[in-house]
């Protein structure tokens, strides 16, 4: 993913907020690819993330881009988590795990089907 020059501060950092936005440009890349793929109809309602964790591991610094990895590393009953990590030099520099939960048309959260949580099972890495 590209990095423009505003993602960064006065250190030449990626600012700790724009990490969040990666994060959040890469969940999203990886659920239309789903739904580009067929594997996924986009149809069940909206999908919201509903708590996120970062942890740093180094400094993310400014350059031309970076590499997002998305995987799922866990998959509940009516959410499953995301993991977006941020790879820079061939080492992860920050991880960020997303629990998403899909809703229904009236806004209340909803069991997942058999169908998506066989496709996030294709997509799942163990820890």
């Amino acid at each position: 993913m590209d990095l423009r020059w505003s993602d960064q501060d006065a250190q030449g950092h990626v600012n700790n907020a724009r990490i969040v936005t990666l994060a959040e440009e890469a969940r999203i890349r990886f659920l239309a690819f789903l739904v580009s793929r067929g594997e996924d109809s986009g149809e069940g309602g909206n999908v919201v993330v509903a708590r996120q964790e970062i942890d740093y591991h180094a400094e993310t610094r400014y350059a031309p881009s970076i590499t997002l990895l998305v995987s799922v590393v866990r998959i509940g009953t009516k959410s499953y988590t995301l993991r977006q990590q941020g790879i820079q030099d061939g080492r992860a520099v920050f991880t960020v795990d997303s629990i998403v939960v899909r809703t229904d048309g009236s806004g209340s959260s909803r069991a997942l089907t058999e169908d998506e949580r066989a496709v996030l099972e294709a997509w799942t890495v163990r820890e």
